[in-house]
C-alpha cells in the first residue's frame, strides 16, 4: 500500500514530509528552489508562501517521492530538487 503520512513541515532547507511505500516510511525533503520551479510551471504568482505552494502541488510531489522511494533511490531524507521536476532534455 502506498500513501502519504505525517504532516509536512517547514525546515531550514525546504519542506519535510513523509511518504509510505510498501509499508516503509520514507522521510523526504523538497527544497525551496524545487517549490519555486514547480510554481513557475503554471503560474506567474510567486507571492504564495512555500507551504501554500507545497499544498497546491502535494499530489504531484508525493507521487514523485513515492516513485523514487519505490525505485530504491538513496538518501535520508530523500531530497527532491528542481532537477527532479524539470522536463527531460531533448536534442
Amino acid at each position: 500500500m502506498n500513501y502519504s503520512s505525517r504532516l509536512p513541515h517547514l525546515s531550514d532547507d525546504g519542506i519535510a514530509f513523509t511518504v509510505v511505500v510498501d509499508s516503509v516510511a520514507r522521510e523526504c525533503l523538497i527544497t525551496l528552489q524545487a517549490l519555486v520551479t514547480l510554481s513557475s510551471f503554471k503560474s506567474e504568482d510567486t507571492d504564495n508562501d512555500m507551504m501554500e505552494i507545497f499544498h497546491a502541488y502535494e499530489p504531484n510531489i508525493n507521487g514523485v517521492a513515492r516513485r523514487l522511494a519505490a525505485a530504491g533511490v538513496a538518501g535520508n531524507p530523500l531530497v527532491l530538487r528542481p532537477e527532479t521536476f524539470s522536463p527531460p532534455r531533448t536534442m
